[in-house]
């Protein structure tokens, strides 16, 4: 009995060791030096997250403006990439004339002059918008950014042909498969590199524009799963199941901690497989990203992955 317990020991020992050096970053190099930064809605307005809802209209909670720039404009997206952004993400919408706009919210009313459900209105009636009209720092008292020029919520076109060479992260806002399949199509007449694109959003979308373009790296709430979940049983070993290959994955601080290999093995691992990790600030909750000097020393010292912010600005600052 003795002897029994003992080799047991002796194997979970070995185990336990097997498991620290192979999954421990404290001898590996990553395999690129510096971390992507990654723009959400290129440089935007922010607002506090306290009490944020799906519905709320965040226009109306902005944080005293340090910059002239409204996300999703592509005076917006200029801006981010001139500060570094290596990667630009943008929120598309469908239009009754089968255009794509760049604009995040389901309906108008928050920000703009007009009403109505932004996909059931044509591209032209959109350009006509005043896109600052509802953004107030004080409740309605003042408002900075009302008098835009109309014309400022680009279509997705116009963003590939303004950034051809440049990475973009396109966010398909609902969980339609035939939205998927418009993208596709859409990227592949516009000639788009699709190297240079990465997709994510709705399960259905995401799924439908996969099967059309194998080869573009997509990410949704399934892909995420379909990774992620084998791995945290399996990664110990150093396998890397079939589903984390070509994909993104987007991870809260509070939870990569946990994941076998992290930082530096694991995202050396997802790399090898073409799939790009993004490290997502706080628990993930409403886009909340690294948007100070303060917020990066959080960021462990050896990541290289990429770093979600929604101010680029601030994170570059000297």
């Amino acid at each position: 009995m003795k002897k029994i317990f003992k080799r047991t020991a002796i194997a979970i020992a070995i185990l336990l060791v097997f498991m620290f050096f192979n999954n421990s970053s404290l001898l590996v190099s990553p395999t690129s030096s510096e971390p992507l930064l990654l723009a959400h809605r290129g440089l935007g307005q922010t607002f506090p997250l306290e009490g944020v809802e799906n519905d709320t209209c965040t226009a109306e909670r902005i944080y005293e403006p340090e910059h002239p720039y409204l996300e999703n404009t592509i005076p917006s997206m200029e801006a981010a990439f001139e500060l570094g952004a290596d990667i630009v993400e943008l929120d598309i919408q469908p239009t009754l004339d089968e255009e794509f706009a760049v604009f995040h919210d389901w309906t108008v009313d928050c920000r703009t002059d007009g009403s109505g459900v932004t996909r059931e209105m044509t591209m032209a009636e959109l350009e006509q918008l005043d896109i600052g009209y509802g953004y107030t720092v004080d409740g309605g008292e003042t408002f900075p950014f009302r008098g835009q020029e109309p014309g400022q919520i680009p279509t997705l076109e116009e963003v590939m042909d303004t950034f051809p060479e440049q990475e973009l992260l396109i966010h398909i806002k609902s969980n339609d498969p035939a939205e998927g399949e418009m993208l596709a199509d859409y990227l592949l007449e516009n000639g788009r590199d699709l190297d240079t694109v990465t997709v994510y959003g709705g399960d259905e979308p995401v799924a439908r524009l996969k099967e059309l373009l194998p080869d573009v790296r997509v990410m949704s709430k399934e892909t995420m799963k379909d990774c992620l979940i084998p791995y945290l049983a399996t990664g110990w070993t150093g396998y890397m199941p079939a589903a984390c290959e070509n994909t993104q994955l987007h991870l809260p601080e509070t939870i990569a901690k946990w994941l076998w290999g992290w930082p530096t093995k694991f995202v050396n691992r997802m790399e090898a497989a073409g799939t790009r990790v993004i490290l997502v600030a706080g628990d993930g909750g409403f886009s909340e990203g690294f948007d100070s000097k303060e917020d990066a020393e959080r960021i462990p010292a050896d990541y290289h992955g990429g770093i979600w912010t929604n101010r680029i600005d601030k994170l570059v600052a000297e």
